[in-house]
């Protein structure tokens, strides 16, 4: 039987302040989430982010939790049901989170159970960054090398610019652009520090040296997270018929001193409303689930920003959580991996040497 297993970062037990400091330390433990030298690492953390953080957090996180908990888990497990249905008996289906529950660990373990052999691991981050993506393959890799007899692993590989992955989001954002009409459209994504760009290029020259680094992909930034996110802006832009100068992108959610990479969303959504922008609507595609950094960073502060600067409307356009568009988008997504993965091991195999 072949297993699927959805990965997406995680979020906290409950929405109290010492449920969100139980999963800030493990996520800000990861090194490749906070890249700097360990003792440093440590003191940030332990001096400065787990006295003062956790509190703000859970009162955002207290915003958005409903019935169901944090809107990031029930999206993931109704898409995992979707998933499941449309995949059929043949596939076995889980969830697991990078951080906090349920872990990859618990989800490895079902999948185990069910008698899987091949795991196709599916991290629903749309573009590569290590500490999102890089982290949960790196964790998949050590549960995998705890295992006496472990799965065959095979991974999707990031998919901003996949034609379902765009599809799904349009078939969101259309209607609500043909309601709204706005004066503006931003693509939101999340930010990350210009260091971790810097090193996904392995010539050294290219990423942020530049204005024009991230028009196109090519080799030096095949891997650097901001030029996907822009490729994934302009797939985005072209399939909704965006005109020029009519939508722009910017990055939101950054933490601490060090430059993160530009621009800021809350810079630029007080420029939009002093440039007379009056109505604007928000895409965030680097997220497939709405979770604390839409719903409240986006939909709740940022809207109350752009009105406080002169704005009339800012609309957030909802993720794509469990909608059949990226259910389908997932499950074809998943197929492919497995069949090229058969396509390449019959090569393999029995191919000219």
């Amino acid at each position: 039987m072949t297993g699927l297993l959805l990965c997406n970062l995680g979020t906290p037990d409950q929405p109290t302040p010492a449920s969100v400091r139980r999963y800030l330390r493990q996520f800000l433990s990861d090194p490749r989430v906070l890249d700097i030298h360990a003792v440093g690492r440590w003191l940030l953390l332990n001096l400065i982010i787990l006295p003062l953080r956790p509190r703000k957090s859970a009162a955002a996180y207290q915003k958005i939790w409903g019935e169901r908990g944090s809107p990031l888990l029930w999206h993931s497990e109704d898409l995992v049901a979707a998933v499941r249905e449309r995949l059929g008996p043949d596939w076995a289906v889980e969830l697991g989170m990078r951080y906090q529950q349920p872990s990859i660990a618990s989800a490895l373990e079902k999948l185990r159970k069910a008698g899987v052999d091949r795991v196709v691991v599916f991290p629903l981050y749309p573009q590569y960054a290590v500490s999102s993506t890089g982290s949960t393959v790196a964790e998949l890799f050590r549960l995998a090398a705890q295992a006496w007899a472990p799965p065959l692993l095979t991974f999707v590989d990031a998919f901003y610019d996949d034609p379902g992955f765009i599809d799904a989001f349009a078939a969101v954002g259309g209607p609500i652009l043909k309601t709204e009409q706005p004066d503006h459209v931003l693509m939101s994504f999340h930010g990350l520090p210009e260091r971790h760009m810097r090193k996904t290029d392995p010539t050294g020259r290219h990423c942020l040296a530049q204005a024009d680094c991230c028009d196109r992909i090519v080799p030096a930034n095949r891997a650097c997270y901001r030029a996907q996110c822009f490729a994934t802006a302009r797939a985005l832009a072209s399939r909704l018929a965006l005109a020029g100068g009519s939508w722009s992108v910017s990055f939101q959610s950054r933490l601490g001193r060090t430059p993160w990479i530009h621009p800021y969303t809350d810079v630029v959504i007080p420029k939009l409303a002093a440039e007379g922008k009056k109505r604007l609507v928000v895409f965030s595609p680097a997220f497939v689930a709405d979770c604390l950094e839409t719903v409240e960073e986006i939909g709740m502060r940022a809207k109350d920003q752009f009105i406080a600067a002169g704005g009339q409307q800012l609309t957030l356009v909802p993720s794509l959580n469990a909608t059949p568009a990226w259910a389908d988008a997932v499950v074809a997504l998943a197929r492919r991996q497995i069949a090229g993965d058969i396509a390449a091991s019959s090569a393999g195999s029995y191919g000219p040497s």
